[in-house]
């Protein structure tokens, strides 16, 4: 059903998907970018649905207490995670990187989107937690991506984190400077970003 109503929602917008996943990649942290709208998340879940990609996001735990709410957003691809840090440690996870961590090492096969803005407006720097968490895993990014001036939905290069943060987020945010966001003021420029990212083993996950 999903994927039925992702190609009607194509169809009637007129919006395409591009790319494929990586074979042999069973698990990814799947960038979502540039994130300016909430109809972000509408257009990239139904891309996912059409080329086929388990992809799984994180969200509160709390969110998933209403029953039909939490049902949707099941089907949708939800994993609950604890984000309170004090509960969190309770349950021997430090941070929501160590949670995503043990997420990868709890399944054989595992794509989980991540929008490392972790807002809608404009930020000059993208927090790394997905870096971290991508490096600690030992699994690699791969670049999702919504082009609303080309209506084009897809998927570009794999990433394997090297530990150099400073060169692997040039590359990445390099990539996405020619992705045209849905409000392109708010989106990826590096141009006014901070790219100035600390070397390896200065860096601390945010």
């Amino acid at each position: 059903m999903g994927k039925l109503l992702a190609h009607l929602l194509f169809w009637i917008t007129g919006w395409k998907v591009e790319g494929q996943y990586p074979a042999n990649v069973p698990k990814s942290v799947m960038i979502a970018a540039p994130h300016t709208s909430n109809w972000d998340f509408v257009y990239a879940r139904a891309a996912f649905f059409i080329m086929g990609v388990p992809i799984r996001y994180t969200i509160k735990k709390e969110m998933m207490k209403f029953a039909p709410l939490g049902w949707l957003l099941k089907q949708l691809g939800a994993i609950p995670v604890e984000r309170n840090r004090d509960r969190a440690r309770k349950l021997g996870q430090s941070s929501l990187v160590q949670g995503m961590i043990d997420l990868f090492d709890q399944h054989d096969q595992l794509v989980i989107m991540v929008t490392p803005e972790g807002t809608r407006k404009f930020v000059n720097k993208w927090k790394t937690g997905f870096y971290y968490t991508a490096l600690q895993a030992g699994v690699p990014i791969v670049l999702g991506y919504l082009d609303y001036e080309k209506k084009h939905a897809g998927i570009g290069p794999t990433v394997y984190p090297t530990g150099n943060l400073q060169d692997d987020m040039r590359k990445i945010l390099g990539f996405y400077a020619g992705v045209s966001a849905k409000f392109p003021e708010q989106g990826v420029d590096p141009a006014r970003m901070d790219m100035d990212y600390p070397e390896q083993g200065t860096a601390k996950a945010s």
